[in-house]
């Protein structure tokens, strides 16, 4: 969802899951100001043992805004994100991500996955497809 959605993030779950209490309450906690990180969200998942996207749906529901993308995409400031075009990439990279390819995009775990294999950042690697023109698809967290 864009800025433009902001306060109405629960309307991509018109079926709105019952929200399990523990995750409500761990999530407004780490939430401030209305806000909560990619990162901290993980944090969450891994803490409430649930799937990133069940946080996400959780986070939307609550009307939080998820801010710093670890891919460096949004939450950085109003409209600023960290991701700008490589100035190289190195062959093998090049390689990884064009096998990942689907239809000109790359999902947002499977480029975890490649800068994980390739002990890159992940802004790094959301900077190579930047510069190679690949669109990063379907946030763990549904943000986009």
């Amino acid at each position: 969802m864009t800025h433009r959605d902001e306060g109405q993030y629960r309307k991509k779950h018109p079926d709105a899951m019952h929200l399990d209490d523990a995750i409500r309450k761990t999530i407004q906690a780490a939430a401030q100001d209305g806000r909560l990180s990619c990162a901290q969200a993980f944090s969450i998942a891994e803490k409430c043992r649930k799937a990133p996207e069940e946080i996400g749906r959780a986070i939307d529901i609550l009307e939080i805004k998820i801010s710093k993308c670890q891919l460096g995409l949004f939450g950085y400031g109003k409209g600023a994100k960290l991701v700008k075009p490589a100035d190289s990439i190195t062959p093998e990279l090049e390689e990884e991500l064009r096998k990942a390819m689907v239809e000109n995009g790359i999902s947002c775990r499977q480029l975890w996955e490649i800068a994980d294999a390739q002990r890159i950042s992940r802004v790094e690697a959301a900077c190579a497809c930047e510069k190679l023109g690949v669109k990063i698809t379907n946030c763990q967290l549904g943000a986009f």
